[in-house]
């Protein structure tokens, strides 16, 4: 993957990621629930949870090109 590519992937996800988030927060207060229970569900969240690894692991190969 070239260095575009890992930039649009890391966008892409990192949008994703962020609506997910939203999501997880906008029904959260809709269902009336304490604050504490949503931010439990969004650091417990499998998909969230994924697309921080993807992001992590894109970001340690953005590193790794870059040195080359």
């Amino acid at each position: 993957m070239d260095q575009q590519d890992l930039k649009l992937s890391k966008k892409l996800i990192s949008s994703y990621k962020k609506r997910l988030e939203k999501e997880i927060l906008d029904r959260s207060i809709k269902l009336k629930m304490p604050q504490n229970k949503f931010e439990e569900i969004i650091h417990n969240n499998n998909e969230l949870m994924h697309l921080k690894k993807a992001l992590e692991k894109l970001e340690a190969e953005s590193e790794t090109q870059n040195k080359v």
